[in-house]
Parts: structure tokens; sequence; C-alpha cells
């Protein structure tokens, strides 16, 4: 399991496993419940580059949101 600690958004934590390029677990802790819990089910079995790409620089407070630290998520754990 991936643990990934946000910066500038309501939730704290994502955690997150990619099996093949596929993503297989998320999961937003805090944040805006109905939003995260929604978004993470979302993108259970899509593609983790085509999600990132989409998700990239979508902005709630300032310059990032929960969406967009997914992306970010997903390129620090393709960095592991």
């Amino acid at each position: 399991m991936f643990h990934y600690k946000t910066h500038g958004t309501c939730s704290s934590a994502i955690d997150l496993e990619i099996e093949d390029g596929i993503i297989t677990y998320c999961k937003f802790t805090n944040g805006c419940k109905g939003n995260t819990e929604g978004l993470a089910r979302m993108v259970i079995g899509q593609k983790a580059e085509e999600v990132a790409r989409r998700l990239s620089g979508v902005p709630c407070r300032g310059t990032t949101s929960c969406p967009d630290q997914l992306s970010r998520a997903i390129a620090a754990y393709s960095e592991t």
C-alpha cells in the first residue's frame, strides 16, 4: 500500500495501489467525504496514467485540489 501525504487540500492523505498500470485501490483520508469517496470509486479499475493526465491541474483551493493531489500521488507511486 502506497501512502501519499497531500498538500493544500482538505484531505490529508491518499492510500493507493496500482497493479499493471491499473488503479486497484484508492482511499482518501479526510476531505469532503462524498466527493473523495466518489472520486476514489470512479478511478478504481482505470489506467493510472490516464487518470493522472485527466486530473492534473484541477484547482479547488488555490492551485491544487483532491483530484490534482491524486494525480501527484500516482506520479509519486510511479517513482517508487
